[in-house]
């Protein structure tokens, strides 16, 4: 068996697989397309999203820099407050010791010899 084509036939299946392969990688780039643009869609909607939960930190973070000088003191600041209140408490103790020393002093012998 024996098939026999002109070459018009030739030329003409030629030219349909070369249609149909076109017509095929249209196709498929038109879908590669598609993917690529809801892809595209949905990262910048993600995108969006992110950018509004971003001012919300950003927001809160602005409201704990208000609040932190209301609630909180420095390390510095306490460190100095603590020392003077502790130079206090040292000069009360001193000037207890003082009076302790002077009425063992000035009458303190009379009560130990009673």
């Amino acid at each position: 068996m024996t098939v026999q084509f002109e070459v018009w036939q030739l030329l003409s299946l030629a030219i349909t697989l070369i249609g149909a392969f076109g017509a095929v990688f249209k196709l498929l780039l038109v879908q590669h397309q598609r993917h690529q643009d809801r892809r595209f869609d949905s990262i910048e909607a993600s995108a969006e999203k992110e950018a509004g939960q971003w001012q919300a930190v950003e927001r809160e973070l602005l409201l704990l820099k208000a609040e932190l000088p209301l609630n909180y003191v420095r390390r510095e600041d306490y460190i100095r407050g603590q020392s003077v209140i502790e130079a206090k408490l040292d000069g009360l103790a001193t000037k207890i010791e003082n009076a302790q020393l002077r009425g063992v002093l000035s009458g303190g012998g009379r009560n130990h010899a009673d």
